[in-house]
């Protein structure tokens, strides 16, 4: 599988940029170099003019891509998003088991990321930590619902609804798979932050991993 995700192209929503940054040099540089610099600094720190000082770019160049720190974070999310979409479709593709289909689609929305499937100038496993940290303030905005009819979460949100009819397959008359699956890929993200940076109010550690809590809840709840 790896070779397959190998150079993916992610089809994200043109209204999010200004220029795709994936047709030139400079738009692959401002995306490898925002992701190594949200991590470094994170999201509230950052700014165009900090990441042009790292890529020896004025400003302005960085605004010909984006038009404002809050829809380069968008296109980072919906890239990351489109490439769990990806993993999720090529994983499961052909298992024809339900129960063992859903069980990996949890894994996949679950795991941590450690691997790069050496993109070029995305690196997968940073950009999951910035996802972890950073992904609520994308959408936890005034202009969320404006943003949401434009399709802004779309890739996002075709990821759960992925999920939500792997849920179907296994029980058709479970009354909650939507709260349930946005439950469980949000909840991953958070449990991830707690394993990280608040140990003492979560049960995933290193031994137990935020996967394995996820399977366990659904396959609870669905039976």
């Amino acid at each position: 599988m790896k070779n397959i995700l190998d150079g993916i192209k992610i089809n994200i929503s043109p209204k999010i940029y200004v220029k795709d940054p994936e047709t030139s040099e400079l738009g692959k540089k401002i995306l490898e170099n925002s992701i190594l610099l949200i991590d470094e600094i994170g999201f509230d720190n950052f700014t165009f003019k900090k990441l042009g000082l790292k890529i020896g770019s004025n400003e302005s160049s960085i605004y010909r891509y984006f038009e404002s720190k809050h829809k380069l974070l968008l296109y980072l999310s919906s890239w990351y998003w489109g490439w769990i979409e990806f993993k999720l479709v090529l994983s499961t593709n052909s298992i024809s088991n339900p129960k063992d289909k859903l069980m990996r689609a949890i894994e996949i929305v679950t795991e941590e990321i450690i691997s790069d499937t050496n993109q070029p100038h995305i690196n997968e496993v940073i950009l999951n930590k910035i996802i972890i940290c950073e992904f609520s303030k994308s959408y936890l905005t005034k202009e969320v619902d404006d943003e949401n009819k434009e399709g802004y979460f779309l890739i996002y949100k075709r990821v759960i609804n992925r999920i939500i009819e792997m849920v179907n397959e296994v029980n058709p008359t479970f009354p909650y798979a939507k709260s349930l699956i946005s439950t469980v890929v949000e909840g991953a993200l958070h449990q991830h932050f707690l394993k990280s940076h608040f140990k003492s109010i979560t049960d995933c550690s290193d031994e137990i991993t935020p996967t394995e809590f996820f399977k366990n809840l659904v396959l609870k709840q669905i039976n």
